[in-house]
């Protein structure tokens, strides 16, 4: 008799003290989440966003103290009509009066009035970092709305970076919640379907919900090694959701079909033992992969990218351990009120509901069809209509969805869309940052004036004002320049004007002076140089994951062809959902469908996000499919038996665990971040191909067509059916007629918990 795995073991002490296990569990949440609520979230800095040439001048202008500051515009205007002056300017005291009574406010600029004089402008600086605006800015706003209660027959608003991402938080918040609402009565109507339960509906909810909590608060621990961006709670929610119901919804499936085989013979405790040596090991490799798979995401280094990671890890890690330790010990209570339940019908003569292995079902039936009767059509032309669907992606462009791109539904990108209608120029703001000997601060400050009077040549740079925008460090060591366009930030044109300065106008002027440090940085060059650096870790990441994906799944099914099979898959399916993001997103025709702006292109973290998260999710789909064909064919199955039998007995639970996933990935398509428009888009319809192409129709005509080479190296199948061979022929020869003789069940591992005893 083998020795029993750690998961058997941990899954048999849980069945047999399951109260000890549920508290435990409930012991675990609570110190986790009120751990990490006592610590506290730690947020990334502005350091920590730092990347490219665009870092590297942001260090240099913040380390002599004239780096760009977050800065707030307050609208003047009138309702209706000509701006009356007196009422303008007594609004604009005003305003100017409450601003700098506060500590959160460096500076208050005069006021500007638009070309048309319809429009005044007041320019408040902020304290602190870019990255401390969003909470700084509230006191700002409240300030503005008292101004516009003073003084109602004008129209008072104030707009901004920080007054922007203060409103995008605010929607991601209602955002979230909008997707609860949406996923939670998906969730629970396909896990009713499945079940035809109350109770075991509940039990998938409270463990993804329960793991959700305990993931949110070790994230608040891991944020003080990793700061966090403010992304990772919404994996947190997005995956967890996805796989928390996933891995328990496939642990459920496998103990019912244990029960029904069992037809009473076995204790509950025994049952769940047996399911755990079968879905309890794919749950744990399963989720090993998607974590193996997420720790790529940290070979981008990017803050953000560490903060899905942090958080998509985490909460996989959670789901995996709520499922193999208080899962089985909620079983066992369900079970066991089972059984007294069918003891108590029994008594009084009535039927006792039971839960057999049904088939597939006519559905699955049909669509298995074309892989089992015309495995080499159904192969071609699946893989041509994959191909044909990645098509598009050849012409994708990443982009870096900057501020322009963001909802309306915002107070503030209403207001900022009023601003540069009479401030065009404010749209695009770049700073030019020179680093020198003290000595020449006044010759770099002359280059400078030659670059500001390039710039005014130059027609898509705003024409400047008759003093450039020069600052000097007090230790006269940094010098800065800002320079002004009017075009939408993720616009080419805006990237037009960041590549004339850096390649002809700065070269021109500054760069000509010997031993002196230039660099550019705005949101502009943040933006494109941030693209650069994911184009740049891209094939990194991309080389990381084929190895991982191959490894795992040689070391999961010890079969060479698998891993490659594997990877060719998720490249596949991956290829085809980049190329309908491409084709939805990249283009004008789904805007109103939809409800976003293209931006000509794809958010650059999209594609990269996408690669991993997927590889690691299409593993759930391997693992469970592949793992019950290996299991019949370990019993002395034929390979090309095994798969039909295999995929049919997996086809309902992948279903729904599909249904789920893609419910929820969905949802994200209805929010109004359009990077998490693109994201939940690209996700849910790579789940699908993934559910419903990959797996139905080119997985298992490959593995048809491959036959017993599907396991190369491995003999272990070929061993176990020439066993099954031997034992039909030992009993056909003893005598016993060919009718009865049984062929192995498919159903059992050959050295699981069950087949022992049997």
């Amino acid at each position: 008799m083998r020795e029993r795995s750690v998961t058997v073991r941990v899954a048999r002490w849980s069945a047999l003290h399951p109260g000890r296990a549920v508290i435990g569990w409930l012991v675990f949440v609570v110190l986790c989440l009120g751990g990490g609520i006592a610590a506290g979230m730690n947020g990334a800095t502005s350091q920590d966003y730092r990347v490219g040439e665009a870092g590297r001048a942001e260090a240099l202008a913040t380390e002599g103290g004239v780096q760009l500051r977050p800065t707030e515009q307050v609208l003047i205007r009138a309702g209706s009509g000509p701006l009356d002056e007196k009422a303008a300017a007594a609004a604009v005291k005003d305003v100017t009066a409450r601003m700098k009574a506060l500590p959160e406010v460096a500076s208050v600029a005069a006021p500007v009035a638009s070309a048309d004089g319809r429009v005044l402008r007041v320019q408040v600086e902020l304290n602190g970092p870019d990255q401390d605006g969003k909470k700084n800015v509230i006191p700002l706003q409240a300030q503005t709305e008292k101004a516009q209660k003073a003084h109602p027959e004008l129209m008072i608003e104030e707009t901004g970076a920080a007054s922007v991402s203060k409103g995008v938080n605010d929607q991601r918040g209602e955002d979230l919640a909008f997707s609860e609402m949406v996923t939670l009565p998906v969730t629970l109507i396909t896990l009713a379907l499945v079940f035809g339960s109350v109770v075991m509906v509940g039990v998938p909810l409270l463990l993804a919900v329960t793991s959700i909590m305990a993931t949110m608060g070790l994230a608040m621990l891991a944020s003080h090694l990793l700061p966090d961006t403010g992304v990772g709670m919404n994996m947190i929610l997005l995956i967890g959701m996805a796989v928390g119901v996933d891995y328990t919804l496939f642990y459920l499936k496998r103990e019912r079909e244990e029960r029904a085989r069992a037809g009473g013979r076995l204790s509950s405790e025994a049952l769940v033992e047996a399911a755990a040596a079968t879905a309890g090991r794919a749950i744990v490799v399963s989720g090993l992969a998607v974590i193996v798979s997420t720790a790529a995401l940290y070979l981008a280094g990017d803050v953000i990218f560490d903060s899905l990671a942090t958080g998509t890890i985490l909460v996989v890690a959670v789901a995996v351990v709520s499922s193999v330790t208080v899962l089985p010990a909620l079983l066992v209570k369900l079970g066991r009120r089972a059984e007294r339940r069918a003891a108590k019908r029994l008594a009084q003569g009535k039927p006792v509901r039971t839960y057999g292995e049904k088939e597939p079902g006519r559905v699955w039936n049909a669509l298995l069809a074309p892989a089992r009767r015309r495995p080499a059509l159904t192969l071609c032309l699946s893989v041509l209509v994959m191909l044909g669907l990645a098509l598009p992606a050849l012409g994708m462009t990443l982009k870096d969805p900057a501020r322009d791109s963001f909802s309306r539904d915002i107070p503030a990108m209403r207001g900022y869309d009023r601003l540069l209608d009479a401030f065009p120029e404010q749209r695009v703001r770049h700073q030019v940052v020179v680093r020198a000997e003290a000595a020449r601060a006044g010759e770099v400050r002359e280059a400078l004036r030659a670059l500001d009077r390039r710039a005014a040549a130059d027609p898509l740079f705003s024409h400047p004002s008759a003093e450039p925008l020069i600052r000097t460090s007090t230790d006269r060591r940094t010098t800065t320049l800002e320079l002004n366009a009017p075009h939408a930030t993720y616009s080419d044109r805006a990237v037009a004007t960041l590549d004339h300065l850096r390649q002809d106008h700065l070269p021109a002027t500054v760069g000509k002076l010997p031993g002196v440090e230039t660099a550019v940085t705005g949101e502009v060059p943040r933006g494109t140089d941030y693209v650069e650096h994911q184009n740049r870790k891209l094939p990194l990441v991309l080389g990381f994951l084929l190895l991982m994906t191959f490894a795992m799944t040689v070391v999961a099914f010890r079969s060479i062809v698998l891993g490659l099979l594997g990877i060719v898959l998720n490249l596949l399916s991956a290829a085809s959902a980049l190329g309908l993001l491409v084709l939805v997103f990249q283009g004008e025709w789904a805007e109103e469908l939809l409800s976003f702006v293209s931006l000509g292109g794809i958010s650059s973290r999209v594609p990269l996000f996408l690669f991993v998260i997927l590889f690691g999710l299409s593993m759930d789909y391997q693992v469970f499919v592949v793992s019950r064909i290996r299991e019949a064919a370990l019993n002395g199955v034929p390979t090309r038996q095994a798969v039909v039998e295999g995929i049919g007995s997996s086809a309902k639970v992948v279903t729904s665990a599909a249904i789920v996933m893609v419910t929820v990935f969905a949802s994200f398509v209805l929010l109004h971040i359009l990077e998490m428009k693109q994201m939940g888009f690209v996700l849910a319809v790579a789940v699908l191909l993934d559910a419903f192409v990959i797996r139905v129709m080119i997985l298992p005509a490959a593995l048809l067509l491959l036959g017993r080479a599907t396991w190369w190296p491995s003999r272990a199948v070929r061993r176990a059916e020439q066993r099954a061979s031997e034992r039909y022929g030992a009993r056909v020869a003893a005598g016993a007629p060919e009718g009865d003789v049984p062929r192995p069940l498919s159903g059992h591992r050959a050295d699981s918990p069950a087949a022992r005893r049997g």
